[in-house]
């Protein structure tokens, strides 16, 4: 039996569209108070059969990260069972999506990640919260409707506030006292008149894409990843470990433009060079061409050039999933639903979080909406606690990003970085990339930013610390530094000087 028909094994299809466990509920039929002083409302929950969800006080929408650790969070304070309902587009309970680009596509001679090894909390030490998990939580949980071995996806495809309902795309109607929308981003795709939907052509979003990804990764020799972002970089990578014929095309200048600086680009590039990765950059996709058999056979350039490949994996972005919450407010500058420091709509009893949120970013005085698993996580948190609690701090999110290539058995090199702050100001980059390197981002004096690669647990865990106290820093004194680890300390000094001033 392939990786992939193991997978689907483990899956929690549903039968004619139930709900995977209906707990019995005696909190129907009265009236909640809720303590946000801004969200809150009182409503009547009505005992209807007409409703598909027996838990109505709460429901989330959405069946990712932010899901899994708004769930847990409920769990913490004793407002799950009876009362939280789940409803996901998915066939499995919430999980860790950045291992679909990184160990999940592994080999299987490597030792692929696969579920349950991945469901959240894992990713931030926390328990595995697998169905069992939620059933024993009391928690109700819609998943991917199956039907005559057929699998049908029912999202929420419409929303009535006044009612305080949701409807799916099946007709199953939901009641909620107060909604969390969590519906996360889609990839964005090529239009399919240039070839965007042949087969072989892939995205990457959740564990069907991954799983057909691995069917043809089975059977490829030659593979384009099209984009130079945190998608292409992991999957070009995981190709390295299959050992195949791989190729990086991007119209940028360098890998990573929106973080990396142009030396530190080269590094990385070089890295993969080393492990046969070609590049083209600074070229446009005309469209992918078909093959006598159906597939996509290749990728053809604006400059008329021709590249051969059997499997092509797009990775250009992604846009906020808002459908079918348009009516809530929405950012039109960095996309998404607009909430406050505490992710309240302005609608009082909805809230948003993770990927669609934008959301105050505090320390930087701006609106951001964040694409990473660590906002996906914290602002769950934080929404749910300020729903259930008195609670009423800003959420106040330091950006944090990180990847995590060639960790497979048998690398020569495996690549770990992570990035604090604000990549804005002059750079100083320290260190050969042996494995080392750290790039600081230094604006009006001040350490605004810092990425450092390979770095040992006390040294990533200084990161933070710099990126949020942003103390001044002597640039002249950085760039003579002999080491990363001297220049780590020359930080750190400073670091604690802002702490005497």
């Amino acid at each position: 039996m392939s990786s992939v028909h193991r997978s689907m094994a483990n899956s929690l299809y549903l039968k004619h569209g139930l709900s995977l466990w209906c707990p019995h509920s005696t909190s129907l039929n009265r009236i909640h108070h809720h303590p946000s002083s801004i969200s809150s409302r009182s409503y009547v929950v009505a005992s209807s059969s007409s409703f598909a969800n027996e838990n109505r006080e709460f429901v989330i929408v959405g069946g990712g990260n932010s899901a899994g650790y708004a769930a847990r969070t409920f769990v913490e304070h004793g407002m799950a069972n009876g009362k939280l309902c789940i409803v996901s587009k998915e066939a499995y309970a919430p999980y860790e999506r950045p291992a679909l680009t990184k160990a999940y596509l592994f080999p299987p001679d490597k030792k692929p990640a696969r579920l349950p090894g991945f469901h959240t909390c894992v990713g931030s030490g926390g328990e595995r919260q697998t169905p069992e998990w939620y059933k024993e939580k009391g928690i109700e949980v819609f998943f991917i409707i199956k039907n005559n071995l057929c699998c049908t996806e029912d999202p929420v495809t419409a929303i009535d506030i006044e009612k305080q309902t949701l409807t799916t795309n099946s007709g199953k109607l939901l009641k909620y006292g107060s909604l969390i929308v969590a519906t996360g981003c889609t990839a964005s795709r090529f239009p399919e008149k240039i070839g965007g939907n042949l087969p072989g052509v892939h995205y990457i979003r959740d564990v069907a894409d991954a799983d057909s990804l691995i069917s043809s990764l089975e059977k490829a020799q030659k593979v384009v990843v099209v984009g130079g972002g945190y998608i292409g970089m992991e999957i070009a990578a995981a190709a390295v470990g299959w050992k195949l014929d791989t190729t990086i095309i991007f119209p940028e200048n360098h890998l990573l433009q929106r973080l990396f600086t142009p030396s530190l680009a080269q590094k990385y590039e070089e890295l993969y060079q080393q492990n046969g990765v070609k590049f083209l950059k600074g070229v446009s996709i005309k469209n992918l061409e078909v093959g006598s058999d159906g597939c996509v056979a290749a990728v053809k350039l604006e400059n008329g050039t021709t590249i051969e490949a059997d499997t092509i994996v797009i990775g250009i972005g992604a846009k906020p999933a808002v459908s079918p919450f348009e009516t809530l407010p929405l950012n039109t500058t960095v996309g998404g639903i607009q909430v406050d420091g505490q992710f309240r709509t302005s609608v009082p009893g909805i809230f948003a979080i993770g990927d669609v949120a934008a959301f105050p970013l505090k320390m930087y005085g701006r609106i951001a909406r964040v694409e990473h698993v660590d906002h996906a996580r914290r602002s769950a948190q934080h929404c749910v606690k300020a729903l259930l609690s008195s609670q009423t701090d800003t959420y106040d999110y330091l950006p944090h990003f990180y990847s995590r290539v060639f960790e497979y058995e048998g690398s020569p090199r495996k690549v770990w970085w992570q990035f604090f702050g604000d990549n804005v100001g002059d750079t100083v980059e320290i260190g050969n990339f042996d494995p080392k390197i750290a790039t600081f981002w230094i604006d009006s004096g001040k350490l605004k930013g810092v990425l450092l690669e390979s770095g040992s647990p006390e040294e990533f865990q200084l990161l933070p610390k710099l990126a949020r106290s942003q103390p001044f820093v002597d640039k002249a004194k950085l760039e003579s530094a002999s080491s990363v680890e001297t220049a780590l300390q020359i930080a750190r000094s400073s670091l604690q000087v802002d702490a005497t001033v």
